[in-house]
């Protein structure tokens, strides 16, 4: 099994207007204020000067095959996952929150890094 790393994000706090207009591959819709960018982000928000945009160096993730994921998923998921790609989705994953994207193709495993370790057990 892939080891999780380290990954670079960028939060923003704005408006909903502010939000719907980005136009981000990877946008993952926390709360209706609130998103989260994976990579570098430095797109400004003309229409919402108040917006806050930090880095976010917090998790640790993994890409895995959809085949993979889901299989995983099935076991330690209690929730109901997306059917439409891509897709955000938070919760808990095998008892350790986790944030999901979903692609076609493959998924991404996104947990806070100080469960990085425990979470790499689980998904052994």
């Amino acid at each position: 099994m892939p080891e999780l790393e380290r990954m670079t994000a960028t939060r923003i706090v704005a408006t909903q207007s502010a939000l719907d207009a980005l136009q981000s591959a990877m946008l993952m819709r926390i709360a209706t204020d609130e998103a989260m960018v994976i990579g570098s982000f430095s797109d400004a928000l003309p229409s919402d000067p108040h917006a806050i945009v930090e880095r976010e160096d917090g998790f640790t993730g993994v890409w895995l095959s959809a085949e993979l994921a889901l299989a995983f998923l099935e076991k330690s998921c209690e929730w109901e996952l997306p059917q439409e790609r891509p897709a955000f989705a938070q919760g808990a994953v095998a008892g350790i929150p986790t944030k999901l994207w979903f692609e076609p193709d493959r998924v991404l495993f996104l947990v806070p890094a100080p469960y990085a370790h425990d979470f790499e057990e689980r998904i052994s």
